[in-house]
């Protein structure tokens, strides 16, 4: 069936109806008759304390991703943390457009060519994409230096962000998938195609995914690519972050060691409602769900391991390790983890826009 420039404005308007996404579509899209394939589309945008930012597609930015409940949220936050990056809450609407995206750009979709045919291509859907992807990360959170986008599955899509957006970094959290899927299935997080009822099959979808989201990676190359293990994040967290600042040309700042303290505050850690880690992300860098998966995987997934998660020995994880040996901790990773354990540790008083989140909550992603 032939989709008119009509039908297909009015379906994306309708997806994502959002006011931005309106002005931005219509903006570039009434005038790339006349624009050459190398328009940019500009924006400014003043922080709490009236710094003024101007963004376009040739901004540096930091895309994090990862398989949900790998850690992608831990990061986000210890980048937060950091005065001259804002990665803000899961957008959820970014991931649905690279899709979308992805859809209408197949050699093999008719929908491609007989857009074509009627004057829509692709580089005019590039721009639109970039424009719509760029007015939401820089609009949904307080301006900074550096941008940072962090939804779970934006990784899926790395080489096409990395056309688009050509000085963007990425960084793929590695989780061992053991440990992913046990906090999937124990704190019931929906994510599209996982049967949460079944180990094998959430093992498999994760092996699938991950295994997806490195080639991704490894296509983009290390220079703009980063895989980052959560053991290593949570185990030795300051030479792990120390890695991560020099690979984003930023410098090194403390407070990422102690993003709990920066929740809440103007240009600080903004918490979600809705992402299933937010609970665990309050409290300081700590031991508590490092091998919480241990004693949970049924006798038969564990004896198939090797065939259901061949990703798992890929990625340097022992399938036959219960429970595996990650490494020693730093001291102040055990410090916290007694504070936490013991109680000392207080939820932070200067929490914004938190609130108790939903068990029956539909989540899409999440990431510690």
């Amino acid at each position: 069936m032939r989709l008119s420039v009509k039908r297909t404005v009015v379906l994306l308007l309708t997806v994502f109806g959002a006011w931005s996404l309106t002005r931005t579509l219509y903006r570039v899209l009434a005038c790339l008759g006349e624009l050459p394939r190398t328009h940019v589309v500009s924006m400014r945008s003043r922080n709490w304390n009236r710094t003024q930012y101007r963004y376009n597609q040739n901004t540096p930015m930091v895309f994090v991703g990862g398989v949900p409940r790998s850690g992608t949220t831990l990061m986000r936050v210890m980048l937060d943390a950091h005065p001259d990056i804002r990665c803000g809450e899961e957008t959820r609407v970014i991931p649905r457009m690279l899709a979308m995206r992805q859809a209408l750009g197949r050699q093999d979709s008719g929908e491609r060519w007989a857009l074509e045919d009627e004057g829509v291509s692709q580089e005019m859907l590039d721009a639109a994409t970039s424009a719509f992807i760029l007015e939401v990360i820089a609009r949904h959170g307080e301006p900074a230096r550096v941008l940072c986008n962090k939804d779970p599955f934006t990784l899926k899509s790395a080489v096409y962000l990395s056309r688009i957006f050509p000085n963007s970094k990425f960084l793929l959290m590695l989780r061992d998938g053991r440990a992913s899927v046990h906090s999937m299935i124990s704190r019931r997080v929906t994510i599209s195609g996982f049967n949460l009822s079944s180990y094998r099959d959430c093992l498999t979808k994760w092996s699938n995914a991950i295994e997806v989201m490195l080639s991704q990676c490894m296509a983009v190359g290390q220079r703009r690519c980063m895989a980052v293990r959560y053991e290593d994040l949570v185990l030795q967290p300051r030479a792990t972050m120390q890695r991560v600042l020099h690979f984003l040309k930023s410098p090194w700042d403390e407070g990422v060691l102690h993003h709990e303290e920066a929740i809440g505050r103007p240009g600080g850690v903004s918490l979600s409602r809705t992402e299933r880690s937010t609970d665990q992300v309050i409290k300081p860098v700590n031991l508590e769900a490092l091998t919480r998966w241990v004693g949970h995987i049924p006798a038969d997934v564990q004896l198939d391991m090797e065939k259901i998660a061949p990703m798992l020995r890929k990625l340097g994880y022992n399938p036959n390790a219960n429970p595996p040996d990650y490494g020693p901790p730093d001291p102040e990773v055990i410090n916290n983890t007694q504070r936490v354990l013991r109680g000392d540790f207080k939820t932070p008083t200067s929490l914004k826009r938190l609130r108790q989140v939903s068990p029956k909550l539909n989540s899409k992603g999440g990431g510690n």
